[in-house]
């Protein structure tokens, strides 16, 4: 009887034992993924030099993954991202936001980052796929050399003739930034507040009229081109135009009175990745404190981590008007229709 209550003691230790290990093994799934994986990861990246170089230096010190870079403008990494879709080559799309990429989220793996409950209300990540990070309000650009003694502070002084074929503008339905701006110009003029009504699209064929028929083929080449003096005013996003102010350039920074679009730029994980353990560590250092808070120190890029502090040179953000009715998920589902719509009124220019 002795020896049987031994075994069965032996037996039930073992099972316990087997239990436990399992237990353990189940419960660090993503340890043990991560484990297996290249310590490497591939960003496509539309973000400025300096924003890329701070994150991702500073990514690649504290976490040892070694990060290759594929930088090119927000369209063309988004058909990149599509044409890979049976064959990922990248693991991170970081550029554009929800409104430019919802249609076509089913190019992106599902991950809500841990850091996620520190951001701000406006800037959480609701779809399950876009991660809000940092924002690039709606500006213009303005080459004080060139505009001495014409006003540019509003979206109806961009209609002065002495502008015409002086106004550097992006392609909306390829650049994130210029489909943000010409968003902020359709709400600045609809009927009230109504983006699509005649009143919006008036404007912006008065607009197209000034600029001469010339749209620019790269987001880049539009604040670039004004810095350079050969455009006089441009429509862009805040962290280029803002950088070349902080660098000493003779152009400053215009929120049009009217008011601005402010959209939290993204970054998400491409679905079918061959590192998403790796890419999900990335989404979660983007949003961490201390890269939040570098970024808002040293940069002229907008936070969107609660609590954090702008550098000096900055327009402080109380000082921007925002549209309330700015409806991002609507944005989102009329995109297609709002460029298409720009395309025709464009084609219609042009005849």
């Amino acid at each position: 009887m002795k020896r049987f209550k031994k075994a069965m003691a032996i037996v039930l230790a073992g099972s316990l034992m087997g239990a436990l290990l399992s237990g353990c093994g189940s419960s660090t799934p993503d340890k043990q993924k991560a484990a297996q994986e290249e310590k490497v990861l591939t960003v496509y990246t539309a973000r400025s030099e300096s924003l890329n170089n701070l994150v991702i230096h500073n990514f690649e010190k504290d976490t040892g993954i070694k990060v290759e870079m594929v930088v090119a403008g927000t369209g063309a990494l988004q058909k990149r991202v599509a044409s890979e879709k049976n064959n990922p080559l990248g693991d991170i799309l970081w550029a554009a936001d929800q409104t430019m990429l919802d249609s076509s989220k089913d190019l992106f793996m599902e991950y809500v980052s841990t850091e996620d409950a520190n951001m701000g209300d406006a800037f959480k990540n609701k779809s399950g796929y876009f991660s809000p990070a940092f924002a690039d309000p709606t500006v213009i650009i303005v080459n004080k050399n060139l505009t001495a003694d014409i006003p540019v502070e509003t979206f109806d002084d961009l209609l002065n003739p002495a502008l015409k074929g002086k106004i550097a503008f992006g392609d909306p339905a390829n650049s994130s930034s210029a489909f943000q701006s010409l968003l902020a110009m359709l709400y600045a003029k609809g009927k009230d507040g109504d983006p699509m009504s005649d009143e919006a699209w008036v404007f912006v064929d008065k607009l197209i009229a000034n600029l001469n028929g010339k749209l620019i083929n790269s987001s880049g080449a539009v604040h670039k081109g004004v810095a350079d003096g050969e455009y006089a005013v441009g429509l862009t996003w805040e962290d280029p135009a803002a950088n070349y102010v902080k660098n000493g350039a003779p152009v400053r920074v215009v929120f049009p009175k009217e008011g601005a679009v402010f959209p939290g730029e993204s970054v998400q994980i491409i679905k079918g990745c061959k590192h998403p353990e790796n890419a999900k560590k990335f989404v979660d250092y983007m949003l961490s404190k201390k890269i939040q808070e570098q970024v808002g120190k040293e940069l002229t890029v907008r936070p969107l981590r609660k609590n954090v502090q702008l550098a000096d040179y900055m327009t402080p953000t109380a000082s921007i008007k925002l549209f309330s009715n700015y409806d991002e998920s609507w944005v989102a589902k009329n995109k297609n229709a709002i460029t298409a719509r720009f395309n025709e009124h464009l084609e219609k220019s042009m005849k």
